[in-house]
């Protein structure tokens, strides 16, 4: 399988953790360090060595991840998991600064989600096409950001797509 983007590098960083991530978020409380490889920020936003090596770098790369056929079920199932939790704010979540990670994330994830609904082969064979590809990242902006995205995920990604 090709792998232009070097996706390979979340499936690596993920494995062996996934199920403790599930079981921190279903227990509503990030606990362990896991949340660059998990809810990948765009590329600029982050300054760390481990921030940048996660980065996503492109809105083509963001819907890669999401067509691929174990990192965006992931990405879904952690994003639902995080929307069922009720009675707690995503800080109480997540902590500073993760939070803010969280947003931009579910930005990124809602953009290039709304852009794989209509693209011809944007899907991993035997990934089924939902109505709404960008539900769970927007359900998540509304739920705990009150809709609104993050500026400087949204500012970055206009002046990649030069509009």
């Amino acid at each position: 399988m090709s792998d232009p983007f070097g996706l390979q590098r979340f499936v690596d960083a993920q494995e062996g953790v996934f199920a403790e991530v599930c079981a921190e978020l279903a227990a509503g409380r990030k606990e362990s360090h896991w949340m660059w490889f998990v809810f990948p920020q765009l590329k600029g936003l982050g300054s760390s060595a481990t921030a940048r090596h996660y980065a996503i770098g492109s809105l083509e790369e963001a819907r890669a991840y999401l067509a691929h056929p174990v990192l965006g079920p992931r990405l879904r199932e952690c994003t639902g998991l995080v929307n069922r939790i009720e009675g707690r704010s995503v800080e109480a979540i997540f902590g500073y600064p993760d939070h803010l990670k969280f947003r931009s994330c579910m930005t990124l994830f809602a953009r290039a989600a709304e852009t794989v609904t209509g693209a011809v082969g944007a899907h991993a064979p035997g990934h089924a096409r939902s109505a709404d590809e960008a539900q769970p990242f927007r359900e998540a902006l509304e739920k705990y950001f009150a809709g609104e995205g993050d500026a400087l995920t949204l500012q970055l990604l206009t002046s990649a797509s030069g509009t």
